[in-house]
């Protein structure tokens, strides 16, 4: 490879910006060439429209992967809970790095946490699936709350909180810990109360599939559990057939003794987004070992979550 500068194509966000660096500086190590952003606006960043209106599916990546195709770029940062799940065969997925923490988070007036929240509580998500979890769990645990749908970057969706319009939103704790704002957050939500979005707290690092070289430099910096980890949430949100914005959760997790890795287990769900009807199942086997594994993992649960009326719950879903 030359000396060239690697040209790294980027969302313009604080966050995109912040992670794209972070990438930049591994590349760069790894192969001793300086690596320059290129900022490029998507439609998602520009639109004004909630995501579940627009489509969600593609909407931050779209302007990314055409500029690769057209060789504008050498690679992109992605963040993988904005892939679609269909990988087109012009590119190439070069590096999943190791997975940030996937959960979800609450910034809370008063610093609260979701459960200390006063009564009527307007809380802000521009997410159905967080949503439908939300509204479940407060049905279920006698919490009285309002979800409001919100747009934003983070400054914008915090500074609800501050200015008194909202009692909380909800962020990705990956994001805030990348942009050096997770002091902010008042309460960490467990997995058990919010799934994750299948791939959240990862990145995905795309390149052309034709470049070999530039695939195997990016390739140290993959990280082969938290590959396998989102093939196999990826794998069930592609068998429900439903877009990075329908009410859909999931997060593949290690099990094991000690230091020992024993089992995988997959957990999903999918719910209305009022929370009154929510199915979710877990599965759990050997880890896989290889892509076809992974991918069987979801599909096999996908299938579970069919058969017990996880299609219905869904509104329309993208193909």
């Amino acid at each position: 490879m030359s000396s060239k500068a690697l040209r790294l194509g980027t969302r313009r966000s604080k966050l995109a910006m912040a992670q794209s660096g972070q990438v930049a500086d591994t590349v760069s190590r790894v192969t001793g060439r300086p690596v320059e952003l290129v900022e490029i606006t998507t439609y998602g960043d520009t639109s004004r429209e909630h995501l579940a209106q627009i489509g969600g599916t593609g909407v931050f990546v779209t302007a990314l992967r055409e500029a690769l195709l057209l060789g504008e770029i050498d690679f992109a940062v992605h963040s993988l809970k904005d892939l679609p799940t269909g990988q087109p065969e012009e590119l190439a997925l070069a590096a999943v790095p190791v997975r940030e923490d996937p959960r979800d988070v609450i910034v809370a007036r008063d610093a609260r946490k979701f459960t200390d929240l006063p009564r009527g509580a307007r809380i802000g998500t521009g997410s159905p699936r967080r949503t439908a979890q939300l509204n479940a769990y407060a049905r279920g645990h006698g919490l009285d709350i309002e979800t409001v749908p919100i747009r934003g970057n983070v400054d914008t969706r915090i500074r609800y909180v501050r200015d008194g319009e909202l009692d909380a939103v909800v962020l990705a704790a990956a994001g805030l810990s990348r942009i050096g704002r997770i002091d902010e957050v008042t309460d960490f939500l467990s997995v058990d109360t919010v799934l994750p979005a299948p791939g959240q707290g990862a990145l995905a690092i795309e390149c052309a599939a034709d470049n070999a070289d530039l695939i195997a430099a990016l390739g140290e910096l993959d990280d082969p559990v938290t590959r396998v980890a989102v093939t196999a949430e990826r794998s069930l949100l592609a068998a429900l057939e439903a877009g990075c914005s329908a009410p859909v959760g999931a997060l593949a997790d290690l099990l094991g003794d000690g230091h020992v890795v024993k089992e995988m287990r997959l957990r999903g769900v999918v719910g209305t987004t009022d929370g009154t009807r929510m199915v979710q199942l877990s599965t759990t086997g050997p880890v896989p070992e290889t892509y076809d594994q992974a991918m069987a993992l979801g599909r096999e649960l996908a299938a579970e979550m069919l058969a017990q009326g996880a299609a219905g719950l869904m509104g329309e879903r993208a193909l």
